[in-house]
């Protein structure tokens, strides 16, 4: 059975308590923990306060029917919740809940300590919730990620890349045609011709001389 006083700390109605967790009692599951509870505060009769429940797996909803015979809940757990804020106004404060899908969740007339209080454990079991997606995941990550092979054989190197020579061309070496020197007698046959081309000798000359050239070897 849970204790009410705890949940009687920040003025919140004992018997409109004592009412929620009498039923709250039978809805929590293996494992869940009631942890905050808040009780609307309206400025004029406030006979029969709606109450915002806070657990470690969901947000109630506690609403009084029939003229307060019966008791309404509703729940939202954290995986369906965005995100949650409240707005302090004149008569107490708004707590909104705004799920990943549909409607915001507005309920007015909460007092603002308890409004504060409400949303200070609602953050911390959202953010408690993330984190727990997050080493999820990353469990996930690991349990799918490939095995490191040790003995794997390493890789084949690549041999280095090495340009193909280019084709040497032949040197094709040209000899120089070395003309032998000319003889004596030639050379004299030649200047002789030449002076006989000039005209400097007259043919008869030219045919004396040559004759001696010629005697001469």
């Amino acid at each position: 059975m849970i204790s009410i006083d705890r949940f009687l700390s920040d003025e919140q109605d004992p018997k409109a308590v004592e009412k929620v967790i009498g039923k709250l009692n039978d809805l929590l599951t293996a494992g869940e923990e009631l942890l905050y509870l808040a009780v609307q505060k309206k400025p004029a009769v406030n006979l029969l306060p709606d109450s915002i429940a806070i657990s470690n797996k969901r947000i109630f909803y506690c609403e009084p029917g029939n003229l307060g015979l019966t008791m309404n809940f509703k729940d939202i757990s954290w995986k369906s919740i965005k995100e949650v804020s409240f707005k302090e106004e004149f008569f107490g404060s708004k707590f909104i809940c705004v799920p990943q899908h549909g409607e915001n969740i507005v309920t007015e007339f909460i007092p603002k300590v308890q409004a504060r209080k409400l949303h200070q454990a609602a953050n911390q079991q959202l953010d408690e919730y993330k984190e727990m997606l997050r080493q999820q995941k990353l469990e996930e990550n690991r349990a799918t990620a490939s095995p490191i092979n040790l003995n794997a054989q390493p890789l084949a190197e690549i041999p280095a890349y090495e340009p193909t020579p280019e084709p040497v061309q032949p040197v094709i070496q040209i000899a120089e045609v070395v003309e032998e020197p000319e003889d004596e007698t030639t050379l004299k046959l030649r200047k002789l011709k030449t002076l006989y081309d000039k005209h400097l000798i007259t043919q008869e000359e030219y045919e004396a001389k040559k004759a001696n050239i010629l005697d001469s070897l």
